[in-house]
């Protein structure tokens, strides 16, 4: 067995709390927050409806999650992030807005795929603007791996959809061709889509497109 840990596609760093950050954390996440542990979870039973189920990788400061989750009463989110201040962020936003079909998970996204969550439990799968990781010796630490793919394949239900945007063009041609070597997964456009409807055009979306980046969103599906 190697002894090496394991490579993460994140960098834990400390950030700054603000007050409101802060407060949410301590005060919120044990009502909307969904602790990491080593045995499924039953998410009908959390959200106490059966309705599509909807994860999210990195979620960020969760103005893009609140937003979907608003829009779409109909459906139930579980958002995963890792940095303190973007889950105290989301935790905030969630009691702003009143939103009851938005959970967090605060921990490492593939040991809560690994532990948490069943085969074919999900509807869909987001991953918006992960870590680029620009520099060729850290392209290793890219989210979007054939490993991980698999995994999120075993979870998605046949016919769920696997979403990821991204600005950075290689790591574009790098997901295109990672999920297009999955055999469980079928592309919905001949390379890119158009972004749909509902994944909201974000600030940081706003000004990327403002310095001349272009959007790529990929959308695959599992063969039903």
């Amino acid at each position: 067995m190697s002894s090496y840990p394991p490579i993460r596609s994140y960098v834990l760093r400390q950030g700054h709390f603000s007050s409101a950050q802060r407060h949410a954390y301590e005060t919120l996440l044990p009502r909307y927050g969904i602790l990491f542990a080593e045995n499924l979870i039953d998410l009908n039973q959390i959200f106490g409806r059966t309705s599509p189920k909807i994860l999210e990788i990195g979620s960020g400061m969760g103005e893009t999650t609140a937003e979907i989750a608003g829009q779409h009463p109909e459906k139930d989110f579980i958002a995963i992030e890792v940095h303190a201040p973007g889950v105290g962020s989301l935790l905030d936003r969630i009691e702003k807005r009143g939103l009851t079909n938005l959970r967090i998970i605060p921990h490492d996204a593939k040991q809560v795929l690994q532990h948490m969550l069943a085969r074919e439990s999900l509807d869909g799968i987001h991953i918006f603007f992960p870590d680029p990781w620009p520099k060729a010796r850290h392209h290793k630490r890219r989210l979007v791996q054939p490993d991980l793919v698999s995994l999120l394949c075993d979870r998605l239900k046949p016919g769920g959809y696997l979403h990821v945007a991204t600005d950075w063009e290689d790591y574009a041609i790098h997901i295109l061709q990672v999920l297009s070597s999955e055999k469980q997964l079928v592309n919905t456009a001949a390379d890119y889509t158009v972004r749909p409807a509902y994944r909201p055009l974000t600030k940081f979306e706003q000004r990327g497109i403002k310095l001349g980046h272009t959007i790529r969103d990929i959308i695959f599906t599992k063969i039903a």
